[in-house]
């Protein structure tokens, strides 16, 4: 399966999602949080860094479980406020994306 590179906004959003999870996790150790959300401390630091700036949805789901984040916090932190039907989205654009 070929990936189509990422947005700028695509990687933005990672950049984001990385400082809410690492800002989340304070004083826990990487390992710690990755063991505890049943991931590689490797994946946690590449979804940290931004190096990895589409984690799976599950991915994310249990990150913030194990830091205490709700989801919905999660995705307006680092969503763009919703734009006018029509005017800034053309019907052909495709929808963002937060996880791949």
């Amino acid at each position: 399966m070929v990936r189509l590179p990422l947005t700028p906004a695509e990687i933005e959003r990672g950049q984001q999602l990385g400082a809410i999870l690492r800002r989340a996790r304070t004083d826990r150790s990487m390992f710690e949080v990755a063991v505890a959300a049943d991931i590689s401390p490797e994946t946690l630091r590449k979804i940290e860094t931004g190096r990895v700036a589409t984690p799976s949805f599950s991915t994310i789901a249990a990150i913030a479980g194990v830091l205490g984040l709700s989801l919905d916090e999660v995705w307006s932190a680092i969503s763009r406020p919703p734009q006018s039907a029509g005017l800034d989205n053309p019907p052909d654009r495709q929808p963002e994306r937060l996880a791949s």
